[in-house]
C-alpha cells in the first residue's frame, strides 16, 4: 500500500541538503584538510567561465577546505591546543613559513575574499599552495647545520734550508719514507731528516765527479735508491748507512725512480726505462723503449700492475708488468710530462700535468682508455700527488706563479692556493700519515704544509674505496 506523500512528513537528510562533507562533520582531521588543500592546488578549472545561480555558489569554484581552516576551534582557559601547535608546525613544514606577505597565499584567502565562488575562474594557479614546502627556512625551526669548508693554513708550519737544491725541472730529489724519514738530494750528497726527532743524517757523498739526480724510497722504508748523473743506480740500507749495491745499464743521468715491491724502475736521459729486480744478480731484467726524449716522471699504480711514464717528448705512456712496449699512449700534452699521480681511491684513474707550454692537468681512465677531463692551471705543472685520506690532490707549479694548489676531485674546485716559494716548486712529497706535504724549490728551501685531514676524519666509504682496488668506479 502506497503512502500519501502529502500526508506523511518527510524527514530531511544531510544528503538532501546538498552540503559539503566538511560542513556535515563538527571536526575534520588535519590529514583530510591537507589532502583537500593539495587536491585543490592541482584542480584545473575550465578556461571558459561558468556562472551558477546567484544564490547557490558554484561547487567547482569554491574551496570548502578553507572553511575548516578559517574556523578554528576555541581555546580553553587560555591554554594552547597541542593539536593546533602540531597543525601549525606541519603546515609550516609543508607550505613554508607564514609571513605577512605570504599569509594570503598560504591561507588561500584574504579578509575581502569569499569561501563561496559564484563563477569559476578562467585559470587557477597550479602553484598556489606549494605541496611539499618551499626553500624558505621555517620560522621558529632551526635549519640543518651547514658543514663549513675545511680550513687550510696558508703558511708553512716549518721551513728548512736546503743549500745546493738544484733548480732542474727533470730531477726528482725529495721523497718521504713509510718510517717518516725525508730523503733529500743536495748537490752530490744525500741527507736524511727524521720528522719525529728532527735529526739530520748525511747518508752519502758521491764525490766531485757525480751529483744526485733522483731519490726513491722502497715501500718498506728501509732502503733508498739513488739515481746519479753518471747513469748508475745505488741501493742503500739506511739503517746501517751502508751501500749494498750499484747497478748500471743507463748511459746518461737517471732522473726518475719508482718502486714496485722488489722491482725498481729507473728512467734516464737516454730515453729508456730499466726494470730492476733487486733479488737477482742482473742489473736489469727488462728494458722499456718508447719515449723519444728524457724520462722525467715514473709512477707505479697502487696495485703494482701498471707503470706510468712521462717524458720530455710530451708523451704519457702506460706499461703493464710484462710489456716492453707501452700498452697505452697519450699525446694530448703540449709540454714535458713530469707530474704523474695514480688515484688511491679509484682504480685506473691517472692524473698528469704538463710543462710551461701546456699548463694543464689531465685525467685518464686507463681501464677504458679514455680522457676524462682537463684543467688549465695557467702555470707550469711540476708535481701531482693524491691524498690517501680524502678525494683531493695537490699540484705544485713553476712559471709563472710558483704556487701550490689543493684541488677537490672530481669538481676540481680550488680548496687553497699556497704561496711562499720564490722559485719553481719542483719537488713534492707527502708524509706517511697523508696529512702533510713538503715542497722544495730552487730557492733552496723545504717548506712543510698541513693540507689534508687526518685518517680518522675520513668517512668509512672513502676508507673502503682506498682499500678495495678494482671495486670502485670513476666519476
Amino acid at each position: 500500500m502506497e503512502e500519501d506523500e502529502s500526508t506523511t512528513p518527510k524527514k530531511k537528510t544531510d544528503s538532501q541538503l546538498n552540503l559539503p562533507p566538511s560542513m556535515n562533520r563538527p571536526t575534520v582531521s588535519l590529514e583530510s584538510r591537507i589532502n583537500r588543500l593539495i587536491d585543490s592546488n592541482h584542480y584545473h578549472s575550465p578556461s571558459k567561465p561558468i556562472y551558477s545561480d546567484r544564490f547557490i555558489p558554484s561547487r567547482s569554484g569554491s574551496n570548502f577546505a578553507l572553511f575548516d581552516l578559517a574556523s578554528p576551534s576555541p581555546k580553553k582557559d587560555g591554554k594552547e591546543d597541542g593539536a593546533g601547535s602540531y597543525a601549525s608546525l606541519l603546515k609550516t613544514a609543508l607550505f613554508g613559513p607564514v609571513t605577512p606577505e605570504k599569509s594570503d597565499v598560504v591561507n588561500g584567502f584574504s579578509p575581502s575574499s569569499n569561501i563561496f565562488r559564484f563563477k569559476t575562474e578562467t585559470q587557477r594557479s597550479l602553484n598556489l599552495y606549494p605541496p611539499f614546502g618551499s626553500d624558505v627556512v621555517m620560522s621558529g625551526v632551526s635549519p640543518s647545520p651547514v658543514k663549513s669548508p675545511r680550513k687550510i693554513l696558508r703558511s708553512p708550519y716549518k721551513v728548512l734550508d736546503a743549500p745546493a737544491l738544484q733548480d732542474d725541472f727533470y730531477l726528482n730529489l725529495v721523497d718521504w719514507s713509510a718510517h717518516n724519514v725525508l730523503a733529500v738530494g743536495l748537490g752530490n750528497c744525500v741527507y736524511l731528516w727524521n720528522a719525529c726527532s728532527s735529526n739530520v743524517t748525511k747518508l752519502c757523498d758521491l764525490g766531485v765527479d757525480e751529483s744526485v739526480c733522483s731519490v726513491g724510497w722502497a715501500l718498506r722504508g728501509t732502503h733508498l735508491a739513488i739515481g746519479t748523473s753518471s747513469g748508475t743506480v745505488q741501493i742503500w740500507d739506511v739503517l746501517r748507512c751502508n751501500r749494498i749495491r750499484t747497478m748500471e745499464g743507463h748511459r746518461l743521468r737517471v732522473g726518475a725512480l719508482a718502486w714496485s715491491s722488489s722491482v725498481l724502475s729507473s728512467g734516464s736521459r737516454d730515453k729508456s726505462i730499466l726494470q730492476r729486480d733487486i733479488r737477482t744478480q742482473e742489473d736489469h731484467v727488462s728494458k722499456l723503449k718508447g719515449h723519444k726524449s728524457e724520462i722525467c716522471g715514473l709512477k707505479w699504480s697502487f696495485d703494482n700492475r701498471e707503470l706510468a711514464s712521462g717524458g720530455n717528448d710530451n708523451k704519457l705512456f702506460v706499461w703493464n708488468q710484462h710489456s716492453t712496449q707501452p700498452v697505452l699512449r697519450y699525446c694530448e700534452h703540449a709540454a714535458a710530462v713530469k707530474a704523474i699521480a695514480w688515484s688511491p681511491h679509484h682504480y685506473g684513474l691517472l692524473a698528469s700535468g704538463g710543462g710551461t707550454a701546456d699548463r694543464c692537468i689531465r685525467f685518464w681512465n686507463t681501464t677504458t682508455n679514455t680522457h676524462l677531463s682537463c684543467v688549465d692551471t695557467n702555470s707550469q705543472v711540476c708535481n701531482l700527488v693524491w691524498s690517501k685520506n680524502v678525494n683531493e690532490l695537490v699540484s705544485t707549479h713553476g712559471y709563472s706563479q710558483n704556487q701550490i694548489i689543493v684541488w677537490k676531485y672530481p669538481t676540481m674546485s680550488k680548496l687553497a692556493t699556497l704561496t711562499g716559494h720564490t722559485y719553481r716548486v719542483l719537488y713534492l712529497a707527502v708524509s706517511p700519515d697523508g696529512q702533510t706535504i713538503v715542497t722544495g724549490a730552487g730557492d733552496e728551501t723545504l717548506r712543510f704544509w698541513n693540507v689534508f685531514p687526518s685518517p680518522k676524519s675520513q668517512s668509512r666509504e672513502s676508507e673502503i674505496g682506498a682499500l678495495s682496488f678494482g671495486r670502485t668506479t670513476i666519476r
